[in-house]
């Protein structure tokens, strides 16, 4: 079954009715939910509909030098439904955390149609089990997300990028030690080799640091940068290249340890890839299978069975 509600009562109906049949969802087009509920500039939150997608919602949050310090690739089609689902993430990871920090509220319809909430709609929100991060990254396999109250951030005063070219993973893993003992605070830390955009031609090793923040602190962090050899000035073009790039391999996910990183890519082999450094998560295309993540199946499979017992929702992301 593919639901397309045009309201919240629609939606209550429409998985109730599946549910008393145990008819299995196969999507739910939330596209009917698209609005800003709520922006409170002076609180710095803002609550939204759960098919709004992120680049609306951020375009929104401009106007009073707001944002919600999330980038994972392609906003103009993310959806925020799709965005917690998913718990999708980009290069700005390691400066601001991911989407699950900036969750302070949430609505959901259960499998059964009843809607329940969590948390709220300020930050100094304490009361109960935090619920909503249960849903961030669920997939969708424990109910429809359709509403979502996040706490924002002032948009920084100036935001730079600069990069680095290396020779090999030796030279790269070199590099990133060193930046990890300096004083540096890069709010982006990237390994790629992603070519250039409109180019047929392979590219070498890069290593992309991002700085944001007051602009006297920028300029500091980039004075120190300068120092370890960063003096190309760069952007996240090879960011968006990664994942619009045409391309018959699916994009595939690796976590390790920030200090396994060059190894992890040497094993790799030949792939093109993009590797978040700073924390260690690698995205690439082509190459061996991802390892299967160590996760606590049987408690997921619980926590599936007591919110959608007749597994009428999409399975578990395992």
């Amino acid at each position: 079954m593919r639901l397309r509600p045009a309201n919240l009562a629609e939606l209550q109906a429409a998985l109730a009715q599946a549910h008393a049949r145990s008819e299995k969802i196969v999507s739910v087009d939330l596209s009917a939910f698209n609005r800003v509920l709520e922006h409170t500039p002076e609180d710095m939150t803002a609550t939204v509909e759960a098919g709004l997608t992120l680049a609306e919602l951020q375009a929104v949050l401009a106007h009073r030098g707001q944002w919600l310090p999330v980038d994972p690739p392609q906003p103009e089609r993310l959806t925020m439904g799709e965005l917690l689902s998913s718990n999708a993430q980009g290069p700005r990871r390691l400066g601001y955390g991911g989407i699950r920090d900036y969750l302070i509220g949430i609505r959901v319809v259960l499998a059964d149609g009843r809607a329940i909430k969590a948390g709220g709609k300020v930050v100094k929100n304490v009361a109960g089990y935090d619920l909503g991060k249960l849903f961030v990254g669920s997939g969708g396999s424990l109910g429809v997300i359709v509403e979502a109250t996040f706490k924002l951030r002032p948009r920084p005063e100036t935001e730079q990028f600069v990069e680095v070219s290396v020779d090999s993973l030796d030279h790269a893993g070199a590099l990133l030690e060193q930046i990890a003992a300096s004083a540096l605070s890069p709010i982006v830390l990237d390994l790629h080799n992603v070519p250039a955009p409109n180019s047929a031609l392979e590219t070498g090793l890069t290593v992309v640091l991002g700085f944001a923040g007051a602009r006297e602190d920028v300029e500091f962090q980039l004075a120190k940068a300068r120092e370890l050899g960063a003096v190309q000035t760069s952007s996240l073009d090879y960011d968006k290249a990664f994942w619009i790039r045409e391309a018959t391999e699916a994009v595939r996910r690796m976590s390790v340890l920030p200090s396994e990183v060059t190894r992890t890519l040497s094993a790799l082999g030949s792939v093109c890839f993009v590797a978040r450094a700073g924390h260690g998560t690698i995205y690439y295309r082509g190459g061996p299978e991802s390892p299967k993540a160590d996760l606590p199946t049987r408690l997921l499979r619980r926590v599936k069975e007591a919110y959608d017992p007749k597994n009428i929702l999409p399975d578990l992301p395992v």
